[in-house]
């Protein structure tokens, strides 16, 4: 079978809203080559393997590679895309070059090629994330390990704002507690929020790839009894009550539900926002603090912010 790879060039900012895009645009994986991997430092006492190769990467920023099937709705597809990224401009997302080529490969060239770039990482004091097909061994008795396969969702879970949340729910989690995952892609933060002592996830997201990924995810974890997806609209007409709301999605969006989020949050409860640019930080922390809650916590991961909000004790 044909294939047409896809390739995006642009900024590491832009990454998760453009791999959004491309999954709604029917690619079932994203591989993301950024230029700056090569010169990270990195400790490898937990396996992970940094082995990379510079003629892997672009000469500068980032690029996403995709592919989708060689058929007649192809050109429209990409127009499709191309369109939806240039109106990323609208948030302000830096899209950078916003370079976009294309070429034919065949099935088989593309199909474990990826693979290379994905190895089990230890993102936290105890959650390591591993790919289906590695057969890893835990270092240590309490180290917890999330399974995902990325070909069937949004990333590899090793992003810096999915590892903001889990260091963040790693923290916050106590046993039996209920958690809201908003917008919750593979179902990555589902996962470890079971795994870490939550008693039940409810996980909301409005793509329907989105929520058959997280399904997917939750019974390779098996964690599928206590982990609830859904396909919604962020939180609207949810009325049960949780004591962790968590949302790694883009600043713009955590801004139109923070009221909703105040709402259903026990008091003393905590929100877990991800996913914010640094321009963007003050206008979040506003939305926040205007609704209610009061900032807990700025974390900071390469560009990318985590802000941790609290809805104060005794109040409604």
């Amino acid at each position: 079978m044909k294939w047409t790879e896809l390739c995006i060039y642009t900024t590491n900012e832009a990454i998760e809203p453009i791999s959004n895009i491309i999954h709604e645009a029917g690619a079932s994986g994203v591989v993301i080559e950024d230029r700056q991997e090569l010169d990270k430092e990195r400790d490898t006492p937990f396996g992970e393997i940094y082995d990379l190769n510079p003629d892997d990467y672009p000469e500068e920023g980032v690029r996403l590679k995709a592919y989708l099937p060689v058929n007649s709705f192809l050109g429209e597809t990409v127009s499709e895309i191309k369109q939806a990224i240039n109106n990323l401009l609208v948030y302000d997302i830096d899209i950078g070059l916003n370079k976009i080529t294309l070429s034919e490969v065949n099935e088989e060239e593309w199909a474990t090629a990826w693979k290379k770039y994905y190895k089990p990482v230890k993102i936290s004091e105890r959650v390591t994330i591993t790919p289906t097909w590695e057969d890893y061994q835990p270092v240590s008795t309490d180290e917890l390990i999330i399974e995902l396969d990325p070909g069937m969702a949004f990333g590899t879970g090793t992003h810096p704002t999915t590892v903001l949340s889990i260091q963040a729910l790693e923290r916050f989690i106590e046993k039996g507690q209920i958690v809201m995952d908003v917008g919750c892609g593979s179902g990555v933060l589902s996962v470890a929020s079971i795994l870490l002592g939550a008693d039940k996830v409810l996980a909301y997201d409005l793509d329907e790839v989105a929520v058959e990924s997280s399904r997917l995810n939750v019974k390779v974890n098996k964690v599928a009894q206590q982990v609830v997806v859904k396909q919604n609209n962020l939180l609207e007409h949810v009325d049960e009550e949780a004591d962790i709301i968590v949302a790694n999605i883009l600043a713009e969006i955590i801004l139109r539900f923070e009221q909703d989020a105040y709402k259903l949050l026990k008091p003393g409860g905590y929100f877990i926002t991800s996913g914010i640019i640094q321009n963007k930080k003050e206008h979040v922390k506003e939305g926040l603090t205007n609704a209610g809650f009061e900032i807990m916590e700025v974390n900071q991961m390469e560009d990318w912010i985590s802000i941790i909000a609290q809805k104060p004790e005794g109040s409604r």
